[in-house]
């Protein structure tokens, strides 16, 4: 790197987030942790890891404003943005309530808006930036139960190829990782037999690792990744094939 760069990843405390933020600070940047609720997770993980924590809603866009503030304050000025933060409300859409597809895409959809407007004009004038969207493959291929969670992760998508294109000559990257099922907390609580059928549809015969993620982010956020804008980079062991 010609200076440390600041990195900012949401939901950043636990499981996928965690892993990302540990990697990029392993390569050298200054990274700053959002989190949501969970105080407890996010205190351990700064004892762990000296990486500093900052708690605010990304689905309020107000939040965000002051947490951006607050992050560029004490961290630096913000090259680097992962929009990782994600929450599931699943269900089948014929008994869905208005309130958990509603819960679901402003988590995972309104804080790209939210997270990536307070930095945008910060990124254009300095002619850098790496914004690193995280979706999913239920983003790419849908599914049963999770018609909130397909149809916010495939807006991710959609934000990223615009978006990509509106700020190509300021020296801003685009990108969007599409995990598969990774052996994070939230996926290793399914009971076993689930797992074992989830695992028996992937062709590697394995669930990804988290630190698999981060390994994709750190390239995408890199210096010289600068001709790299406006794709969606796949990482599921071959279950789904964009």
């Amino acid at each position: 790197m010609t200076q440390e760069r600041v990195a900012l990843v949401t939901g950043g405390t636990r499981g996928i987030g965690a892993a990302i933020s540990k990697g990029l600070k392993a390569k050298g940047y200054k990274v700053a942790a959002n989190y949501g609720g969970n105080d407890e997770a996010a205190n351990a993980f700064k004892a762990e890891t000296g990486i500093p924590v900052f708690k605010f809603d990304v689905g309020d866009f107000a939040a965000c404003e002051a947490g951006i503030k607050a992050v560029e304050a004490e961290v630096g000025p913000i090259d680097v943005l992962v929009n990782n933060a994600g929450i599931t409300r699943d269900g089948a859409f014929h008994k869905m309530t208005f309130e958990k597809w509603q819960a679901v895409i402003r988590t995972n959809l309104d804080s790209m808006f939210t997270c990536t407007r307070p930095l945008i004009e910060g990124m254009r004038s300095r002619n850098f930036g790496r914004i690193i969207l995280i979706s999913s493959i239920n983003g790419q291929k849908g599914q049963a139960g999770q018609t909130n969670y397909s149809a916010a992760k495939a807006g991710v998508i959609g934000f990223a190829k615009a978006l990509a294109q509106e700020n190509a000559n300021k020296g801003i990257t685009v990108n969007v990782i599409a995990p598969g099922y990774i052996a994070t907390d939230m996926v290793m609580a399914v009971p076993e037999d689930i797992r074992n059928k989830i695992i028996a549809t992937i062709p590697t015969g394995r669930l990804g690792e988290a630190e698999e993620i981060a390994r994709a982010v750190e390239y995408l956020a890199a210096e010289d990744s600068g001709f790299i804008t406006g794709s969606t980079l796949t990482i599921n062991g071959g279950q789904y094939i964009a």
